[in-house]
Parts: structure tokens; C-alpha cells; sequence
């Protein structure tokens, strides 16, 4: 029984030695996969001595090139515009010469609606003071004689018709033939001296009257002028960037500013001296009137004596 038993224990390990064996050569072998090595470059900045073997690989290894853009992508970039002031000095003077001289031209019509507002304010002035004067006399005196005898040579439209009613009147007393057609004569001679003094304050007017008509066409010209060069400026520089377009703007907008600036003032001295004029020659009027009055008394006084 023992030889048995002996004999069973050896079988059973034998056979768990065999199964062992046998599930190891079962299993595939291990693949091992290695980097290739790569060849040794010996370094610059190393020492001569060491062996290429020893050098480090990796720190012969070249550092990658960094990408850098093409010449000519560089060179078709648009250069950012000079920056330019924004005062009104600045804007003129870099402005193009069309608009310059449309500019110049609205500075110049500008210039002549002040003189001639000036003058004309003068000359109103000059005018109303002496009719002032010369409708006082006329009221003071008592017959055509006396008020002639008083202006005497005196300048002024009013005074001219006081001499010329008296100058009629004066024909008639030494021509009675002349007496039935002395207050027609009379009242064409003083619608004479009306007209021509009103065409004198008149002149200068008109050219008031242009300008007020004609400067805002001329800034608008200016305006559209400016606004084809900001667009002619965005198509050369390929650009819709505000620093190169407002420039052209601004200067467009400057031309019609100072068209309106020139419009506006002489619209107003415009009808200023509109208005001045018609007071005038109401009041030329009054003084006519009292003129052809005393020469009507003095009619009336030949007739009665006869």
C-alpha cells in the first residue's frame, strides 16, 4: 500500500509538472519592438574627444524651420494712411485744388455780401438823414418859393424835387400858356427823381441777390467733387477704412459750409436792404407830395389873380 501510494503521488506530480510545461509552450513568444537607432552625428559644440557613439542624438537634431510669410504678400499690403489733422487750416490745405478753388471763389463772394453790406448801411443812412432834413424844411415853409429858397443847392433826391416843382412853377408864371400842363410836367419830373434815386440805392443788390441764389449750387458742386475723390481714394488703396475716406468727406462738407455761409448773409442784407428801399421811397414820396402841394397853392393863387 505505501509502494501505491508512493507511487500515485510521483504520477501526480509528474503530470502537474507536464501541464505546466505544456500551457508555457502554448503561449506565444514575447516580440520585443525597438527604435531604430539613429545614426550618431557628432556635435559641433562638443567636445573631439568622446566617441560619436557617446554623443546624444537628439540634441544633433535640427530645430525646425519657423514659417515665414512671402515677400510678396508683404509687399501688396496697403500702408496705413498718414494720419492728418482735423482743423479746418489742415483740411483746406489738403484739400484737392478743385475744391480749393471752390472754396476760394465762396471766400471771395462771401467777402463782397460783407462789403457791400457795409456800404449799403452807409449809404441808407447818408440817404435818410438828408430826406429826414430836407422833409423838415419843406414843412416849415409856406409857399415853393420859401422851401426852394431854403434847400438851395443842398444834395438829396428830396431837395431835387423841391427845385424842380419850383422850376415848373417858375415857367408857368412867366408863360400862362404853360399853366394847364404844369402838374402833369410836375409829377413826371418827380417820378423821375424817384426812380433814379431807388435805382441808386438799388445798385449792388443784385449782386447780393446772385450770391444768395448761385453759392449753395457752387458748394454743392464743390460737396460732389469732394465725395468722387473719397471714392477714387478707396479704390486705389483698396480700403474701406474711415482714415482714408473721412478726409474727402470733410472737405466735401467744408465746401458746402462755406457756400451756405456766403448764401445766408447775403439773403439777409439781401432783403435788409429790400425792405430800407421801399421805406425810402415812401417817404420820397410824402416829401412829392408836399411839394406838388405848395406848387398846387401857387396855381391856384395865378388863377385867382387872374
Amino acid at each position: 500500500m505505501r509502494v501505491l501510494l508512493v507511487g500515485g503521488l510521483i504520477l501526480w506530480a509528474g503530470g502537474q509538472a507536464m501541464a505546466q510545461d505544456g500551457g508555457a509552450a502554448a503561449l506565444p513568444p514575447a516580440v520585443t519592438i525597438e527604435a531604430p537607432l539613429q545614426p550618431a552625428v557628432p556635435a559641433e559644440d562638443s567636445d573631439p574627444g568622446l566617441p560619436s557613439a557617446m554623443v546624444d542624438p537628439l540634441a544633433a537634431t535640427p530645430a525646425p524651420a519657423i514659417a515665414t510669410a512671402p515677400a510678396e504678400a508683404t509687399a501688396t499690403t496697403p500702408a496705413p494712411a498718414a494720419a492728418r489733422r482735423t482743423d479746418l487750416y489742415s483740411i483746406v490745405m489738403h484739400a484737392h485744388w478743385v475744391v480749393q478753388a471752390v472754396m476760394a471763389l465762396l471766400a471771395v463772394a462771401a467777402f463782397v455780401a460783407l462789403v457791400i453790406f457795409i456800404h449799403k448801411t452807409a449809404e441808407f443812412s447818408l440817404a435818410f438823414r438828408r430826406l429826414t432834413r430836407t422833409a423838415r424844411t419843406l414843412a416849415a415853409a409856406s409857399d415853393l418859393a420859401g422851401a426852394a429858397a431854403a434847400v438851395g443847392s443842398r444834395p438829396g433826391p428830396g431837395a431835387e424835387m423841391i427845385r424842380a416843382a419850383q422850376a415848373e412853377l417858375a415857367l408857368a408864371v412867366a408863360e400862362p400858356a404853360l399853366r394847364a400842363g404844369v402838374r402833369e410836367r410836375t409829377s413826371s419830373a418827380l417820378a423821375r427823381i424817384d426812380s433814379a434815386a431807388a435805382q441808386r440805392l438799388r445798385t449792388g443788390t443784385g449782386i447780393l441777390a446772385s450770391i444768395g441764389s448761385l453759392a449753395p449750387f457752387i458748394g454743392l458742386f464743390g460737396t460732389v467733387f469732394g465725395i468722387m475723390n473719397s471714392f477714387l481714394a478707396i479704390a486705389e488703396t483698396k480700403t474701406t477704412n474711415l482714415a482714408v475716406v473721412a478726409p474727402g468727406i470733410a472737405e466735401a462738407l467744408l465746401a458746402t459750409a462755406i457756400g451756405l455761409a456766403a448764401a445766408i448773409p447775403a439773403v439777409l442784407v439781401y432783403n435788409i436792404c429790400a425792405r430800407r428801399l421801399a421805406r425810402y421811397r415812401h417817404r420820397l414820396g410824402d416829401v412829392a407830395a408836399a411839394a406838388e402841394r405848395l406848387q398846387s397853392r401857387a396855381l391856384d393863387r395865378l388863377a385867382a389873380v387872374g
